[in-house]
């Protein structure tokens, strides 16, 4: 396996995977996710790939098929009143194939990541996790992530 940016030949098969991701989604929380559904069209990835503050990684096979993504977005809080000034790497969406989970693809994607960030000096690492998607949150804990924040709702 190895882990690069992704580039435009990456496309269809990124697409594919914001698929999986929705549908995961949606099948825990069809009230508020469309499913099937992505985020982001061809167009959108494009811009995305281009720009330096939102670098996506994938983790490729040996024909260099990916078979997971990491989408990141630098982030920096300035003089907030309250907040100190640090520097985020947010992971904005993280998958991989339904065929390939178990491979150890989502630890060697995460474990980029962090050293990417690492090496970019961010202060941490940041992610937002729903919660009817135990899978990822159990995947998340054994990586070493705690809690920041909880995010709460009343559904009317």
């Amino acid at each position: 396996m190895t882990v690069r940016r992704a580039e435009e030949k990456d496309i269809p098969k990124i697409l594919d995977l914001l698929v999986q991701v929705d549908m995961v989604h949606h099948n825990a929380r069809p009230d508020i996710f469309k499913g099937p559904a992505t985020k982001y069209n061809a167009d959108e990835l494009r811009a995305i790939f281009k720009n330096e503050a939102t670098p996506v990684f994938v983790c490729t096979d040996e024909n260099d098929i990916p078979l997971g993504h990491a989408f990141c977005i630098h982030k920096q809080i300035k003089n907030d009143p309250v907040l100190t000034d640090i520097r985020t790497l947010y992971i904005d969406d993280i998958c991989v194939d339904s065929s390939a989970r178990g491979k150890h693809i989502g630890k060697t994607l995460f474990e980029h990541v962090t050293a990417y960030a690492r090496k970019m000096n961010f202060y941490n690492v940041t992610l937002n996790v729903w919660t009817c998607n135990a899978s990822a949150m159990s995947f998340y804990k054994s990586m070493g992530l705690l809690p920041q924040r909880t995010g709460m709702e009343m559904i009317l």
